[in-house]
């Protein structure tokens, strides 16, 4: 077979969606995912101008896109140990006044936030192995390609990988059914609605036993320090905060947050103050995860300043 042609270079683009969901899936930032898959269409690009033969571009745009975000988690675990307070991943948000990116929509269901702080605990290659395996259903000799490592080695890998996942009482999460998440839409629009209105009966009724908040303004917005569990807790967390950034003249627009039903909360104005990740189980909030962090809001649109704390606290 002789070297890509341009029409081929061009239909690469269909797997942009898959590419996007496996950066995203190795960095957990959206930024950093689209400047990954830029820089592995570049690299494409670059190999089909120099001749080089390319038998299958989907292969090889995988292997570009895990290579480099194997070397980017390098440098970004060099920054978390500053990052100030609990770490969260950017949000991918789909709502109906803000359904883009759609291509990242589908593919990044399957990348809740949980699930993405979950794989903090592995090391680049096992993210990368355990990832490629877990959620994309790649077999062996495929993550093999996609990582350098051999077959015999990737199996380790993954087994060593599930284990250390496991050791944390945490399974790999999974895209809920489309049913299940129309149900779970419900159950987070009644969720706002009680915690907006202030009633805590309601909301323990929806709360798990083991329910967690957690929050990530990043020293840059007001969130809670580190996460806050205990149904009670987490409910007046809730009705005090809605209270007041209602007082600021905020309000709840819901969305789909990685998969999961959510919010964002936005200003008068209609910028975006905070994104609210609900993971629903059993018909019950079993954690809350909500970014503030002015930082990982920037590709939603205008970020809002009601929650900015002051330069320097």
């Amino acid at each position: 077979m002789g070297a890509m042609g341009v029409a081929d270079v061009a239909d690469a683009v269909a797997y942009r969606p898959l590419l996007f969901s496996i950066a995203y899936g190795m960095t957990g930032s959206v930024g950093d995912a689209e400047d990954i898959v830029q820089d592995a269409f570049l690299g494409l690009t670059k190999a089909h101008r120099a001749g080089t033969e390319i038998a299958a571009p989907k292969a090889y745009l995988a292997t570009s896109v895990t290579r480099l975000g194997i070397n980017h988690l390098g440098s970004a675990r060099v920054r978390r140990e500053t990052y100030v307070g609990e770490w969260l991943p950017e949000p991918v948000v789909v709502s109906e006044d803000r359904p883009g990116p759609a291509e990242h929509a589908e593919l990044a269901d399957s990348l809740s936030m949980a699930f993405l702080v979950l794989l903090e605990a592995l090391s680049p290659v096992e993210r990368a192995v355990f990832m490629l395996r877990e959620v994309f259903g790649y077999e062996y000799p495929e993550v093999a390609r996609a990582t350098g490592k051999s077959e015999a080695n990737c199996r380790q890998i993954f087994a060593r990988a599930r284990k250390r996942i496991a050791a944390g009482g945490k399974t790999a999460d999974s895209a809920p059914p489309r049913a299940r998440r129309a149900e779970g839409e419900e159950l987070a629009r009644t969720f706002f609605e009680a915690a907006a209105g202030g009633e805590m009966d309601a909301l323990l009724g929806m709360l798990a036993p083991d329910v967690v908040y957690h929050g990530d303004g990043g020293g840059k917005a007001r969130a809670v320090a580190k996460s806050v569990s205990d149904p009670h807790r987490v409910g007046r967390l809730l009705i005090g905060g809605l209270r007041r950034l209602r007082s600021l003249g905020a309000s709840l627009r819901p969305a789909v947050i990685n998969g999961r039903p959510g919010a964002l909360i936005v200003d008068a104005e209609g910028r975006v103050a905070s994104v609210v990740e609900l993971d629903i189980v059993d018909r019950v909030v079993r954690a809350v995860h909500t970014v503030s962090n002015p930082d990982k809001l920037g590709h939603l649109g205008p970020v809002s300043d009601i929650g900015r704390l002051p330069e320097g606290k």
